[in-house]
Parts: C-alpha cells; structure tokens; sequence
C-alpha cells in the first residue's frame, strides 16, 4: 500500500517508517524536523519537510495517492503541554484536524492515529486499564489525545474514514530523544554513559509500562494488516519504577554514581500501566522484547553499538 507517515523523521515514526518499507509498502514521510531528524528516515522513502498544521500538506495528499496515513506527527512532552497547553492544542489537534481533511478530501482509506494509554485512562486504580475505562486525562497532552480519537469517531460517522488508535503505553528504545523533557530511558542511558549526574523527579516510586520501540513499529505494521475499527492498548502490561529503571540501566551500563532526586513534575501520573489483551485477539499483537534485552539494544545504541534487535 501507498503510507504517509506523519512524524516520520522522529523517534517512533521513522522505526514505523523502516519497518513498512521492510514490508514491501510504499512509504512517504513527512516531518517538520523541529525534533526529527532527517538522518531517521529510510533511505528507501520519499520524504517532504512539511508542518502537519500547514495547508501546504494537501500538495503531499494530491500527490501521494495513499491508501493508509500513520500519524505520528506530535508535541509529545507532558510537562511541556502544562506549560503552554495552546502549543500543544495547536499541534496535537489542529495539526490532527488538518490532516484528518486531507484525508477526507482524498479519500484515503484508514488512518492509524498514535495516541497514548499512559494518560487517557488518567489516575486510575483499574490497572492494568483495558479500553472500555473512561477518559480521565489530567494535562492537556491527555486532552489532545482524548479529543482526537473523538474526532476520528465523528470522520467514521461523518465521511466514512475508518480508524485505528493504538494507545501506547511509555516506549522507549534507540534514536530516542536524550536531550528533551520525553523519555526517560533516553535521558537517563546517555548520561550514564557520559558519566553524568542522574536527576529522578520526585520519589523515583511512579510506576510506568515501558515498551520497546520495535514492538510499537510491528503494532502499527499488524494495525494495517488486521484493518480493525477501533482503540488498542499497546503496552506489556508490567510496571516498572523509576528507581528500578535507574538500577537495571545502572548495572547495564556500569554506571557508579548515585541519583540525585528532584521536585515531582506537574501532570505525571504516579501509576500507569495497560492491558493488550484487545490487541492480543484482534491484531495478533503482543510485545516481544523484554525491558531488560530493550535497554541493553538501548544503551548499545548510544554507545554507538549496532543494536542486536529490530
């Protein structure tokens, strides 16, 4: 099939990217590069540097012809959202809205939408959360996830565009960004390597569903395969604390140092963690790749290291 893929020069939707093209599908990519990075996107796709939010888009929709958009294109940092939620508004949903017209307008087929299970659910204590809890997001990046899939719900009904949002719990693995608020393996593997001090925020005890980069790329590749209607958790439904991840890429790396502890963030959850049993039936989807095997190919990869895993 002929996939745009939205976001595709960033850390989950260039391993999106790479994997569809491996498939056999003919792939696009757009990205702003404001966080992405040209170097991410398979050689093998087409590339335009476009903003979601620019009208400009539809001269990619006129040409692509596609079958089926990924959209990955996303102000992805919670903390960030807090603080200025009308950036976040203007990316994460008039951005969507933008491309979910387009869409319309050149009948593509399905979009599969990457929202997030780590903050619609919210402060839940039904964990593992299965999709039928109700929206309880608590920052605007919650928000914009939540309105979105609602948004997909009203182009179902309205246009016929069929939808597939895959709520994934918090994924980490190679290329993702150190240097941002987002991702805190990332965070914490490049400056054990460096040797640098390591800053926890709050007790180190907020518990998370860590899942790896590669499973999350297969997730969307068996979205488009399976064409299923609907929300899917894409998560290992395990929960991991901070202060356990600290020690598992602490022994990964050698890292002697100790943690420093810092104030809490506004916005984050202290417990999050999904069940993919939906995905497990209706996509064929489970998570392969254990933290421990995730976070070695991690750290390899900062190290400059070919990473063992795909």
């Amino acid at each position: 099939m002929r996939v745009l893929v939205t976001g595709g020069a960033g850390f989950i939707g260039s391993h999106v990217g790479d994997l569809l093209v491996s498939a056999g599908h003919h792939v696009t990519v757009i990205d702003d590069l404001s966080t992405g990075k040209r170097n991410n996107v398979n050689p093998r796709a087409e590339f335009a540097q476009v903003d979601v939010c620019s009208p400009a888009i539809h001269r990619v929709f006129e040409q692509g012809k596609f079958d089926m958009v990924s959209h990955h294109a996303a102000q992805i940092s919670v903390s960030n959202s807090v603080k200025d939620p009308a950036n976040d508004a203007r990316i994460n949903i008039l951005g969507v809205l933008n491309v979910l017209d387009q869409c319309v307008k050149h009948r593509v087929g399905r979009i599969i939408f990457a929202s997030s299970g780590g903050t619609v659910y919210g402060a839940t204590d039904k964990l593992p959360a299965k999709e039928d809890l109700p929206f309880a997001a608590v920052s605007p990046y919650g928000v914009s996830k939540v309105a979105t899939e609602l948004y997909l719900g009203v182009y179902r009904e309205q246009h016929g565009l069929r939808y597939t949002a895959l709520r994934y719990s918090n994924v980490y693995g190679p290329r993702q960004d150190p240097h941002g608020e987002a991702g805190v393996v990332a965070i914490f593997a490049e400056r054990m390597i460096k040797g640098d001090e390591v800053t926890i925020f709050g007790d180190g005890e907020y518990l998370r569903d860590y899942v790896y980069v590669g499973d999350v790329a297969r997730a969307n590749l068996k979205a488009i395969e399976a064409e299923k209607d609907g929300a899917f958790n894409i998560g290992t439904g395990l929960r991991t604390s901070t202060n356990q991840l600290f020690a598992e890429l602490r022994r990964t790396t050698g890292y002697k140092g100790e943690a420093r502890h810092g104030p809490a963030r506004a916005g984050d959850l202290r417990d999050s963690c999904l069940d993919f049993t939906r995905a497990k039936e209706m996509l064929s989807w489970s998570p392969e790749v254990t933290l421990s095997d995730g976070l070695a190919t991690t750290v390899a990869w900062f190290r400059g290291k070919s990473p063992s895993l795909s």
